[in-house]
């Protein structure tokens, strides 16, 4: 039986490396993707070090010629695509609504928005002739909720949790999952860049209840899961993983 094969964008840190590490410890066959080689080459040499084939492939998701590079490479390297999870995005800059500009939206939504469409796009391209896939999409309990202060990344998340359960509806009959996990407060370098900032910090960490922030590991077995046959009757979900955040 042929190994699984995952594909993660937004790889090189985070939520996003545990990913990959985690998928390691299953023996997956890992293509790791993020916009800098030394990084890349760093967590590959990682992933080979846990006794995988793993590649690292550099690509921005806001640029279509790279997502279809991306798949292409990952395919004719290792001959199918079984899990896709679509990791890449920004918090752009914390600002009122008063203070945003066209710039500061196209910086958030090129990335967490465009390059979730695309992704997809382009995975779907190759999952659906096979009959099977699964995709996960990471988003951000500010996908359902507002965030003063942050009302552009609040915005970008919502619409990629509804991009989620579009491409579900698209694909239930073609044996191709799609789903999206929603972290709370998780220990990475953008909840560290949000608890800089007197816009980001209030909504970020005062609604927690619980009294540790998550790790990016605890996120990371939840994708898991998403992606397993354990799964394999739930499209078009939304789950989070917030310490309960979300049911205040």
């Amino acid at each position: 039986m042929p190994e699984t094969v995952v594909l993660i964008t937004g790889a090189l840190t985070g939520i996003g490396r545990a990913t990959a590490l985690a998928y390691a410890a299953t023996g997956a066959q890992i293509v790791v993707s993020g916009r800098h080689e030394v990084a890349g080459g760093d967590l590959v040499s990682d992933l080979r070090n846990l006794g995988v084939e793993a590649e690292f492939i550099k690509a921005d998701v806001r640029h279509e010629e790279d997502i279809r590079h991306l798949v292409d490479k990952t395919v004719a390297r290792f001959g199918h695509l079984d899990i896709a999870v679509n990791n890449a995005g920004t918090e752009g800059t914390p600002g009122i609504i008063a203070q945003q500009t066209a710039e500061s939206y196209a910086s958030i939504f090129d990335t967490n928005v465009l390059g979730t469409l695309l992704s997809m796009k382009h995975e779907l391209r190759v999952m659906i002739p096979q009959g099977s896939g699964s995709i996960v999409n990471v988003s951000s309990t500010f996908g359902r909720a507002g965030g003063a202060g942050l009302s552009l990344y609040a915005a970008s998340k919502h619409a990629v949790e509804g991009l989620t359960k579009s491409a579900a509806l698209e694909s239930a009959e073609t044996g191709v999952r799609v789903n999206v996990v929603a972290p709370g407060p998780v220990e990475t370098s953008m909840l560290s860049r949000l608890n800089t900032t007197p816009e980001g910090k209030g909504d970020v960490i005062s609604r927690v209840p619980m009294k540790r922030i998550g790790q990016p590991e605890e996120v990371a077995q939840t994708i898991l899961f998403l992606g397993s046959i354990a799964a394999s009757f739930i499209t078009g979900a939304s789950i989070a993983v917030d310490g309960g955040k979300l049911a205040r």
